[in-house]
């Protein structure tokens, strides 16, 4: 659980700026106050949630938004507890209230660490290695706080639970590739505190697999807004902790990359992820401390620049006092790439950024073939289909660029089937149905030939689109916008929510002095949703309709 601050508690509070962040660290010789104010103001929510029934099996937990009691906000509790329990300035200095409650989260994760040393992640995962090293990260941190500041009893109150930890992940597996980094990670927190041999073998084993970073920056599951995050912190930690500085370079390598994935307003692009995290709004503040020790470590201005927008609302106290390297100068900021078209080939997108203007570009495989937006203005995709055979939504099979833009294909086949004529093979019966389709003679057959073609223009993007093969197929492209903006030159479709007709001319979707407008429109129908194609986008879609065979060309123009 972090207790991170926002920004509207950071101004409340006094901090108006990174700076103030920045000077303040360095004039004195400790974290800034505000920071640790906001800190506690968090932790006071946080211990009014905390069960203290000692009768109750939950003693000790946190409860979600569900009840469900997780060992993950238990250490979340120990790690931001022990950060102000040992900071001067915290009215929870050395209180003895706090001890007690942290004595309590502590005597709740033992309860639930099973004989093997692992706990369970009550939403998926069951005697789970890899979670307990998310909760490692968490409860070694309060356990290095302890031992920095020479404090025997609250190291005392999560030795037992670490040591035990330590055996489990010496030996357990894991699932997905960022759990070999976390599992790192954890052994090496706990070695720091209890060296043992056998903690560095299993490191061994797993950094023997070799770092999953491609020659594009990404991880295997491309996770930008969520599993980058794991992986960049736990390398930075396993390095940290084991003096193996050759680990900082994926890192580096994935930081230099996301510097091309960023939006004007500092979200992520999660087009590409494999993980839960795909079509999400996300931004680097899960990146706060990797961007910060790799910023001064290798004084580098252009991640000082990437942190700039993270501070003060993500700041961790607990990392402030855990690596006080985190509290010296940064370098001078370099800026943050602003005007580039950079193709990613392994992950199948191209990026193109100009100023406020950004787009992604979805090679092939992806029904969401492009998403725009100009400053807070954001389109979220772009899709059409027909409603041919059941099966026309248009997922581009094949790519090329060329000088004159991007271009997309798609070729889909309906076909009709004839009496199955070998006597060998009759009757038909439930069971032998599919497996008989190859054996029919096919008739009747028809075809459908999508393609789409986007080219860059001043201001804006050019796309245009075109069905034909089967004629009269009902067609209908949707542009889906992010929903808090003000739409206009647009009709409100009949018996529907958030639907829209772009009947003919231009419509603009704004958000404050930040606009898109696109068109012109078209509509021979209002049948939005038609059959085969996949379900409406969250959030406001404007729709242009029309029959095959067709072809339009729109025009998105940043104002």
């Amino acid at each position: 659980m972090s207790l991170e601050m926002n920004r509207r508690e950071a101004i409340a509070l006094g901090i108006t700026s990174v700076a103030s962040l920045s000077l303040a660290a360095q004039a004195g010789s400790d974290v800034p106050s505000p920071v640790v104010q906001a800190h506690d103001e968090r932790l006071k929510r946080v211990l009014e949630s905390q069960v203290t029934d000692p009768q109750s099996r939950w003693c000790g937990g946190i409860p979600d938004s569900y009840g469900i009691h997780h060992c993950g906000s238990a250490a979340g509790l120990l790690r931001d507890g022990a950060a102000v329990y040992f900071h001067p300035q915290s009215q929870f200095h050395a209180s003895k209230e706090l001890f007690a409650r942290m004595k309590l989260a502590a005597g709740f994760l033992t309860r639930f660490q099973n004989d093997e040393g692992n706990i369970d992640l009550l939403s998926t995962n069951f005697n789970s290695p890899p979670d307990t090293g998310f909760v490692v990260h968490n409860v070694a941190a309060a356990a290095k706080l302890a031992k920095m500041n020479h404090d025997k009893p609250v190291l005392a109150l999560v030795k037992d639970f670490l040591l035990r930890a330590g055996q489990g992940l010496s030996k357990g597996g894991i699932h997905t590739p960022n759990h070999r980094w976390c599992v790192c990670a954890a052994l090496a927190q706990i070695n720091d505190l209890f060296p043992n041999k056998q903690y560095g073998e299993r490191i061994d084993q797993w950094l023997a697999e070799g770092i999953d970073i491609d020659e594009e920056g990404q991880y295997t599951e491309r996770s930008t807004a969520g599993y980058n995050t794991v992986v960049d912190t736990a390398l930075v930690v396993t390095a940290h902790k084991l003096r193996r500085p050759e680990l900082l370079e994926p890192v580096r390598k994935n930081l230099d990359a996301m510097a091309y994935l960023l939006h004007p307003n500092g979200e992520v692009v999660t087009e590409i992820s494999r993980r839960q995290d795909l079509n999400t709004r996300g931004t680097m503040g899960g990146y706060w401390f990797v961007l910060r020790y790799m910023a001064i470590r290798d004084q580098n201005g252009l991640y000082a620049s990437m942190l700039k927008p993270l501070e003060p609302e993500h700041v961790e106290l607990a990392r402030l006092m855990e690596y006080p390297e985190l509290r010296k100068n940064l370098p001078e900021a370099t800026p943050i790439p602003e005007n580039y078209e950079r193709e990613y080939n392994l992950a199948d997108i191209t990026r193109i950024r100009r100023g406020k203007m950004s787009a992604t570009i979805l090679h092939k495989e992806n029904s969401r073939w492009i998403a725009l937006r100009y400053g807070e203005a954001v389109i979220n995709a772009i899709r059409f289909a027909g409603s041919f055979f059941g099966k026309g939504q248009f997922i581009p099979t094949s790519y090329e660029k060329d000088e004159d833009g991007f271009h997309f294909k798609q070729e889909l086949q309906g076909r009709y089937l004839q009496p199955i004529t070998d006597s060998s093979l009759l009757p038909v019966r439930p069971d032998t149905w599919s497996s008989l389709v190859p054996k029919r003679r096919m008739s009747e057959i028809c075809r459908m030939v999508y393609e789409a073609h986007i080219r860059e223009v001043a201001a804006g993007f050019e796309i245009s689109i075109h069905a034909h093969g089967t004629d009269n197929v009902p067609l209908v492209v949707e542009i889906n916008l992010r929903e808090g903006g003000e739409l206009s030159g647009v009709t409100a479709a009949p018996n529907s929510s958030d639907v829209f007709l772009l009947k003919d001319g231009f419509a603009e979707y704004r958000v404050g002095s930040d606009a898109i407008r696109f068109g012109p429109g078209t509509c021979e129908h209002t049948w939005v949703e038609v059959r085969g194609a996949q379900a409406k986008l969250p959030g406001p879609s404007v729709y242009l309709t029309s029959y095959t065979p067709f072809q339009h060309t729109l025009i998105f123009q940043m104002v």
